[in-house]
């Protein structure tokens, strides 16, 4: 019994800060994340996110798509990506009415106390204003869904909110390759107004990651959700925070 107790309890600290759907944390603090967006029935919305760029390779094709599509986005940046090289990548979100936000590459700062993670958010802020040219708005998601109570201690102070995403809707395809094809009709097979989407234009080790898929399956999902009636929204404004 007393294994059990403890196999429980060792899965209930493991789910609170990795998994990426809401848990205790999030029932604490329902204000201080967003998981799943409004539901408008009458206007259906789903919010395709993008994470790991900005990647020189893959990200310029995939604005290239979604202009096409005209389809707003919001591209979820690791600071230590964005450099003279790929500035001009995120000046581009900013100028095609793309949304910007906050991500890191590494679980570690589930580690930081609150004020220096607030410090960490807001340096990684200013350098994207300073050469992107557009400031981020106040959403942060975590590598991997990695979280904790001194994190969202350290984003209130920063002004933040964690950013997650809906359940079953992201391009991890359970140690399986990411297959553009099939991960598109997952997707589009079960998604439902306000749900958020995560695909990935980049890596968190690889800034030049080899993302072809994941263009391929933005080309796929795209026509997939119109056809089942859904408009495409941002998680917030361009240049500022939604409420």
């Amino acid at each position: 019994m007393l294994l059990l107790l403890a196999a429980l309890g060792i899965g209930a600290f493991v789910l609170t800060h990795t998994a990426p759907f809401p848990f205790f944390l999030e029932a604490l603090r329902p204000r201080d994340s967003v998981w799943h967006m409004p539901r408008d029935r009458a206007n259906p919305s789903v919010y395709l996110t993008f994470d790991d760029g900005p990647n020189p390779e893959a990200t310029p094709a995939l604005l290239d798509l979604l202009g096409r599509e005209r389809v707003s986005a919001t591209f979820f940046l690791i600071d230590e990506h964005l450099t003279d090289d790929t500035a001009p990548l995120v000046k581009r979100m900013f100028d095609e009415g793309h949304a910007v936000a906050l991500h890191s590459g590494t679980r570690g700062l589930l580690l930081e106390s609150p004020d220096d993670l607030a410090a960490i958010l807001t340096a990684a802020a200013e350098r994207i204003e300073r050469l992107g040219g557009g400031r981020p708005c106040r959403l942060f998601r975590p590598h991997a869904g990695w979280r904790g109570s001194q994190m969202y201690l350290g984003l209130k102070r920063a002004g933040y909110r964690l950013a997650g995403w809906s359940w079953g809707l992201w391009d991890w395809n359970w140690w399986r390759p990411r297959e553009a094809a099939g991960l598109a009709s997952r997707l589009a097979r079960r998604a439902s107004a306000g749900d958020i989407i995560v695909l990935h234009d980049g890596h968190h080790e690889d800034p030049r990651a080899d993302r072809r898929y994941a263009i391929e399956a933005t080309g796929r999902l795209v026509p997939a959700l119109r056809a089942r009636g859904f408009a495409f929204g941002r998680l917030c404004d361009p240049g500022g925070a939604r409420d």
